[in-house]
């Protein structure tokens, strides 16, 4: 039974006073994810979620996820997890017409090519000036694999603190409760005649009576000492690292022991977006070379690589995933899991033609001056930064038949997926330089309300890029955009269509008035070129159904099924009765008459636009028996005015299932 928190006040018997159930509210649906090739960022990532007090680091560590899906809320926030445009990918393009168009959220996967061993193509870079227990150089590793690791810089400083003490022997210090000293900390002694040594608190143990002021600290060293220390410092590590492309983090108050509550190697792993540890020395410890505490610098990076011919269109989908596996997969798979996820676009699942190339950046000096002097031959100028590998092994051209045809089974693989899990709409891009015959034909081959089509492809340009020539951008990315801002305006229930594409200068393809009417009947989305711009001209699915042809109908009934499955968790232990298919009733009309009043549904009235069934027609003895809940929902959305029902069942093990 639902109830509000009780206020107590003097003794007695109080009854708790009983309260409605929390109204529902329409969850957004304007996140989307985008899938693609990056020149960095997170993959290969360690399973953070796997991580546990009793687990090895070095267990932890090769424990990987080849791709995570990784939420950003700008394109700042993307370029700085990866990078820019310098990579051979329309990813970082997609992204930024994304929120171009007014987009707020949305997550990247990036794709990279599946290895035995996760640690392949970052860069490494040796710690000197310390010494490690096991005995190794230790190194660091960068955080993914990439060319940009080759940059990377590391320094390990240090600070220190005074320790004062109570007694101290060769192997033991008393120190005052209240000091702030881990298990684990390094510190750094002070023997006579000034010599100094390092070394770890093994072992701290609370003693004496707190209640009397008479608490200590007994600290054993893991090391005996030759004498007795005259003074006590705590050692603690500053890692700065620098990317070289203005990234610098600072990590600090860090442990040099396995033990300690902020070891070196377990905030790298937890906190870093640049670094990880080497698997090598992770459980165990570091120690400056000298008590002098130098500091450490780690050698020049180098490994680093992109290997951007290895990535194929298969490395964008998980085969080995199946529906019911408790880990997201790779690729477009990493993105099973996510509540807010409504659209997928995956701008990199095959490449019609590269990139333009980029421009030359180096100028030639100038030996010009103020006086006449003899004529020299000016220095050679420096090479020009080579150009990213292509993505070879993606390079597909539609206008061949065999590698079309590898297109649509890509395509229709992605199609298939959104409709199994039933939870977003995959956008997909109409292959460039098709035909119109070979539009239609290519058009008959989907037939699901989870996704939709737009053509044709849009051309662009970007001041912060470097690329000297237009180039050619997947325009499901821009409808992305434009989904999202139509909604944040106007609502679900508006069609996110008639609006003009930001930042887009032309169309590769000027579809005529004829053909746009075919195109328009066949369900899809076309972009013209009108005097103001580019405009989007229409937000159609790929259903053959009429009643789910609109973009804004199957938004809104995915909306319906995430609310209700997200937000009515509360009755799943409520007695089954009709004091709860009254509850139900209440709660689905408030939220649907919601909907009505924001012009979600046609209808003069409520009782011609919505229904709502829970009661004992809809929950006979078999179904309670059962330990089930049904209610029954109909809306009148705008195209067609008829009803399309939903059920919400409450199995007789907990779980909420809505059926369409």
């Amino acid at each position: 039974m639902l109830s509000t928190p009780l206020a107590l006040g003097a003794p007695g018997v109080y009854l708790r006073p009983e309260t409605s159930p929390p109204p529902l509210t329409g969850v957004p649906m304007d996140v989307c994810a985008f899938v693609g090739v990056a020149p960095r960022g997170p993959a290969w990532e360690v399973a953070l979620d796997d991580a546990r007090p009793d687990r090895p680091w070095t267990a932890l560590l090769q424990q990987r996820r080849r791709s995570i899906a990784v939420a950003v809320e700008s394109f700042a926030d993307y370029r700085r997890l990866y990078g820019g445009f310098e990579g051979p990918g329309r990813l970082p393009y997609a992204v930024a017409a994304f929120f171009d168009q007014g987009g707020r959220k949305a997550y990247v996967v990036r794709i990279v090519a599946p290895v035995v061993d996760p640690a392949r193509g970052a860069a490494t870079g040796e710690l000197h000036g310390v010494k490690v227990s096991a005995g190794v150089t230790p190194y660091f590793a960068a955080r993914n694999p990439g060319t940009w690791g080759n940059a990377l810089a590391a320094t390990l400083t240090y600070s220190r603190t005074p320790l004062s003490f109570q007694e101290a022997t060769v192997r033991e210090l008393i120190v005052d409760a209240d000091e702030r000293l881990p298990a684990g900390s390094l510190l750094r002694l002070r023997l006579g005649g000034g010599a100094h040594v390092l070394r770890f608190a093994a072992l701290i143990r609370r003693e004496g009576r707190g209640d009397a002021g008479l608490e200590h600290l007994r600290i054993t060293l893991d090391q005996p000492l030759v004498e007795g220390p005259e003074a006590a410092e705590i050692v603690e590590g500053v890692l700065t690292v620098d990317d070289g492309d203005g990234r610098v983090e600072h990590h600090e108050r860090l442990g040099l022991s396995s033990s300690h509550p902020r070891w070196l190697a377990a905030v790298l792993t937890l906190e870093s977006e640049l670094l990880l540890p080497g698997a090598s020395w992770v459980d165990g410890h570091i120690v400056p070379d000298s008590p002098d505490l130098t500091a450490a610098e780690a050698e020049e990076f180098k490994g680093g690589e992109d290997y951007y011919p290895e990535i194929v269109p298969d490395d964008f989908l998980d085969r080995d995933w199946t529906l019911g596996d408790e880990q997201p997969g790779a690729g477009v798979h990493a993105l099973v899991q996510l509540p807010d996820l409504a659209s997928v676009v995956v701008p990199d699942l095959y490449v019609p033609e590269p990139l333009p190339t980029t421009e030359a950046v180096l100028e030639e000096p100038s030996l010009a001056g103020p006086r006449f002097e003899l004529c020299v031959d000016p220095p050679l100028p420096g090479e020009q930064e080579s150009a990213p590998p292509e993505l070879s092994g993606l390079l597909r051209d539609p206008r061949l038949p065999g590698e079309l045809e590898e297109i649509i089974s890509l395509q229709a693989r992605l199609v298939e997926l959104a409709g199994t899990l039933r939870r977003f709409l995959v956008l997909l891009d109409v292959p460039p330089g098709l035909g119109q015959r070979q539009i239609m034909r290519w058009r008959a081959r989907f037939r699901s309300s989870f996704a939709a089509a737009y053509h044709p492809w849009l051309r662009i340009a970007r001041a912060d890029d470097r690329r000297d020539a237009l180039l050619s951008l997947n325009p499901a990315a821009v409808a992305a955009g434009i989904i999202a801002n139509q909604e944040r305006l106007f609502g679900l229930s508006h069609g996110p269509a008639n609006a003009m594409a930001t930042g887009v200068v032309d169309v590769l393809d000027r579809v005529s008035p004829a053909r746009h009417d075919e195109l328009h009947l066949l369900g899809i989305n076309v972009y013209l070129r009108e005097r103001d711009g580019v405009r989007l001209t229409a937000a159609r699915t790929l259903s053959r159904d009429l009643r789910y042809r609109q973009l804004s109908v199957c938004r809104l009934l995915l909306m319906l099924r995430r609310t209700l499955e997200q937000q009515t968790h509360w009755m799943v232990f409520e007695p089954n009765g009709p004091r709860l298919w009254a509850d139900v009733r209440n709660l689905l009309r408030l939220f649907l008459r919601q909907l009505y009043q924001a012009g979600a549904f046609t209808g003069a009235t409520e009782e011609e636009a919505f229904f709502v069934r829970c009661s004992a027609e809809t929950n006979p003895p078999r179904v309670v028996d059962a330990g089930q809940m049904v209610a029954e929902i109909g809306v009148a959305l705008s195209e067609p005015i008829e009803f399309i029902v939903l059920r919400l069942n409450r199995g007789d093990d907990g779980t909420l299932k809505v059926e369409v």
